[in-house]
């Protein structure tokens, strides 16, 4: 089955950087939306940044555009995420999801994403 697995949290200074990773096993889909979401307590989740494989495209959510970047190895089946000048609102726990046949319209909607990672936590604080 479709496991994805979050690494690279952890606590740093507002200004820091971090690299997220997502590794996804038993996944052979060629066609497929991926993005990270995150979500603060007693907070909704929300979309962070998308990619589409087919597209070549990327979305980001406004707040983080111009510091985050996403990106996808499909020999590796990997997704990261490079977040640089972090701030303490980009707090959270932070979600990998995979969506086959996905709407890229519909990127940011968590409904249209199949499988999801157990998150891995971002704390930015001094």
């Amino acid at each position: 089955q479709v496991q994805l697995v979050e690494s690279g949290g952890g606590s740093v200074q507002p200004g820091g950087s971090l690299k997220l990773s997502c590794v996804a096993s038993g996944y052979t889909s060629t066609d497929y939306c991926m993005a990270w979401f995150r979500q603060a307590p007693g907070k909704e989740r929300e979309g962070i940044a998308s990619i589409s494989s087919n597209l070549g495209a990327t979305s980001y959510r406004n707040s983080v555009r111009d510091r985050f970047t996403i990106s996808l190895d499909k020999d590796k089946k990997t997704l990261h995420l490079q977040m640089n000048s972090l701030k303490p609102e980009d707090s959270g726990m932070y979600y990998c999801a995979a969506a086959p046949d996905g709407s890229w319209s519909q990127r940011f909607s968590p409904r249209i994403y199949n499988y999801w990672g157990q998150g891995t936590q971002v704390i930015v604080s001094p």
